[in-house]
């Protein structure tokens, strides 16, 4: 019998800005690093006590350390952290775990994976939630990650009259931390949030050369909770400031999956901890468990992206001021995120905006690209593994742009396989409004459904126009 493989949480450790979780896997280390711009751990130990802390960094932690999980290991040890460990957050780590980590299954046929088995088990009770407090009490915290849904989530907050902070943030696993703070702090001074927070997340896991170098381990790719880890990483500032919500620009087409894996026949989503079962997962766990009446949503998420793009012809102006890219800062125009969002400009957009956005406008006649609109089309069984709208919506979005006058190698092999007449009758499926797909609450839901209401007629209205 083999060894078990076993994943463990070394340490904690924090000063006044940064905080730093060391990991173990075996004998191979790793860490996370964590800063906060405008926070103060140590003051905020003081003021809202040590314990109440270090509850909120240990969900920081084990968040990030599911990433690690992807070396495939038998046990979790917990260390001096399993206190903290209760029956309700092994509920929320094993769901989340199994749905995001359906993706990395089906990318290493290992459908029967289900995580490490916590050496020291569920040890306490659940906790009561903590009370809220500060000034920010009537204040939502908005993630901005410099992309069109941050943009349209953040114009509409102001729109209802939402007061509202920003939180910018980067990642280690997407290129220079200043680089990317620079392309998301000109997004930001577009808008009028009231104040801007930031924050930097180094990791020395997912940039590891570790699959190159110890192909011993067995897996082929690593994958991680990115959006439910960037929730629980920025709980200390509701801590602090006593936000009411989180908000991120989540959109209803993340609730669908790239393809259905005939060998278990579920559904792989790439997006799932964008997706609306996540959202109410995680928040009525951080409002029973961890902070009380606080909620976790998203503006967008009674929209698809077919609507998002129409409703952008309301801020033209901001939309050079976006960029979506994970592979290289601000667009590499070639990779399936920004083939996608820049079909998206295209298809609602003056081509002179596309090209101050992107840096042109002529995508659909090259070539070398027509393979990369093809996936999106998912003409070959499944679309790749993005945060990126679903086939359909590429297909309606296509059609949008022949009947604009684009023309291309790519628009030929729409015309072919799809034709314009079908994407029209597929629009008919995106463009309404589903205000039982979200978690806002009740106040400013009433005042954003007649703002979402009337950029999907105004989507409807120019995507199944007759064309002259």
């Amino acid at each position: 019998m083999s060894t078990p493989r076993i994943v463990k949480l070394e340490s904690i450790t924090r000063e006044r800005h940064q905080v730093v979780h060391s990991y173990a896997v075996d004998q191979l280390r790793f860490s996370t690093s964590i800063w906060y711009g405008e926070l103060d751990l140590v003051q905020l130990g003081r003021e809202r006590g040590e314990a109440s802390l270090r509850r909120l960094l240990f969900h920081s932690a084990v968040f990030e350390l599911n990433k690690l999980c992807s070396l495939r290991p038998d046990l979790l040890d917990l260390g001096d952290y399993a206190d903290l460990w209760t029956p309700a957050l092994e509920a929320l780590w094993r769901e989340i775990f199994h749905n995001v980590w359906a993706q990395w299954r089906y990318e290493n046929d290992d459908p029967d994976y289900r995580g490490p088995r916590v050496i020291q088990g569920a040890t306490r009770a659940d906790a009561p939630p903590i009370e809220r407090a500060g000034a920010g009490a009537d204040t939502l915290l908005a993630f901005c990650g410099g992309g069109k849904d941050s943009l349209l989530m953040m114009r509409l907050l102001e729109r209802a009259g939402a007061r509202y902070d920003t939180l910018v943030y980067s990642s280690s696993i997407y290129g220079p931390a200043q680089l990317q703070h620079q392309y998301v702090s000109q997004l930001t001074r577009r808008c009028d949030p009231g104040r801007v927070l930031r924050q930097w997340i180094y990791d020395d896991f997912m940039d590891s050369p570790v699959l190159e170098l110890h192909p011993e381990l067995g897996p082929r790719t690593l994958t991680a909770a990115e959006t439910p880890s960037s929730v629980f990483n920025a709980l200390p500032l509701a801590l602090a400031h006593g936000y009411r919500g989180f908000c991120l620009g989540h959109e209803r087409s993340a609730d669908g999956g790239q393809l259905v894996w005939e060998r278990t026949g579920e559904e792989v989503n790439h997006q799932w901890g964008k997706s609306l079962a996540a959202e109410r997962l995680i928040s009525r766990y951080i409002r029973e468990q961890l902070l009380a009446d606080f909620s976790y949503f998203s503006p967008l998420k009674p929209l698809h992206d077919l609507v998002i793009f129409g409703m952008l012809r309301d801020w033209e102006g901001d939309v050079p001021y976006t960029h979506s890219c994970n592979i290289r800062k601000p667009w590499c125009r070639a990779c399936p995120k920004c083939l996608y969002v820049w079909l998206g400009y295209a298809a609602f957009l003056p081509r002179e905006v596309v090209r101050a956005a992107v840096g042109a406008d002529d995508l659909l006649a090259r070539p070398e690209l027509v393979a990369g609109f093809r996936a999106l089309m998912g003409l070959d069984g499944r679309q790749p593994f993005e945060c990126i709208g679903g086939a359909e919506e590429v297909r309606v979005l296509l059609g949008a742009c022949a009947r604009r006058g684009y023309e291309g190698p790519t628009i030929e092999l729409f015309e072919r396989e799809v034709g314009r007449e079908e994407a029209r009758r597929l629009a008919a499926r995106y463009l309404d409004v589903d205000l039982e797909a979200t978690l806002l609450p009740a106040e400013l839901r009433a005042r954003l459904a007649p703002l979402l209401e009337v950029g999907a007629a105004s989507a409807r209205g120019y995507l199944l126009a007759e064309e002259s």
